[in-house]
């Protein structure tokens, strides 16, 4: 399994031009199985680049929406697969009581906010609300639950074989945990995260900033340890970086995590074209 960062941020960057090595897209991941079947992991402004890489032969892509808030989808019109006769499409999101996902990704995908409806794609395109189980997509067995952040929000667990990626990118596991450092099994993700090889977690505050961000459904980079600690992941991924950290404040943030971290897991700031081999 190759796991590829295309887009790491929270919203698009407005740390000014020294924002480069760490990106300033929105949120995007490649998960590329051994047989070649892709997971796309939201749709944020780094899902274009993400198109155009892919291989021309490619015949089906799908693509797991953790939530629908515009910084996940805002890419999404400019998809290249979806504009490519022949190709499968399959998105898979939140399920709402009140409108089914097609309905709600037509209302981005649509005048005065878009100018191609979802109807005139020429993909073959299948939109699915995702279940909060297990399911099979090609050769990765997806389990897919609610965690806590506002509006319907899923997490995800990809497995191929004994790999395993869990990807929570916005996610206040502490929020209604009842202790810090987490330690309770019932906290939102646990089983998600549990025993993943690699765990891409959201990391947007400071300890500072968190104060006045309580219950906006984001974490500091200690509390993601602490969740990735608790959930026995031996790899973290710092993600969603908030727009206004520039390189040097990220750098602090992680090198000072990583002093704090006194125990066994890899923490690993999460870059723009990174790319992981997950065994």
């Amino acid at each position: 399994m190759k796991v590829t960062l295309w887009g790491t941020r929270g919203s698009l960057a407005d740390a000014g031009p020294q924002t480069v090595r760490y990106g300033g897209n929105t949120a995007c991941v490649e998960v590329e199985g051994n047989d070649g079947s892709v997971l796309v992991l939201d749709a944020g402004t780094g899902i274009r680049r993400l198109g155009t890489a892919l291989r021309r032969d490619l015949r089906r892509v799908d693509m797991l929406l953790t939530h629908l808030h515009m910084d996940h989808i805002q890419g999404l019109g400019f998809f290249a697969p979806l504009y490519q006769a022949g190709v499968e499409v399959h998105i898979w999101g939140p399920p709402s009581a009140t409108q089914g996902l097609r309905s709600r990704i037509a209302r981005y995908m649509s005048p005065p906010l878009f100018p191609v409806l979802i109807r005139d794609l020429p993909c073959d395109l299948k939109i699915h609300d995702a279940p909060r189980d297990t399911f099979s997509v090609n050769e990765f067995k997806v389990t897919a639950d609610l965690v806590t952040h506002p509006g319907p929000t899923m997490g995800f667990r990809i497995e191929e074989g004994p790999a395993i990626v869990a990807y929570l990118p916005d996610h206040e596991p502490v929020l209604g945990a009842g202790s810090f450092p987490l330690r309770c099994e019932w906290t939102s993700g646990y089983n998600l995260a549990r025993g993943a090889e690699m765990l891409i977690h959201d990391a947007q505050y400071s300890e500072e900033e968190y104060e006045t961000h309580i219950g906006w459904g984001h974490s500091t980079i200690a509390q993601a340890v602490s969740f990735a600690l608790m959930t026995r992941a031996r790899k973290l991924v710092t993600f969603h970086h908030d727009p206004s950290h520039d390189d040097a404040t990220l750098d602090a943030l992680v090198n000072q995590a990583q002093i704090d971290c006194d125990c066994d897991l890899e923490l690993i700031a999460g870059t723009e074209g990174a790319a992981f081999e997950i065994d």
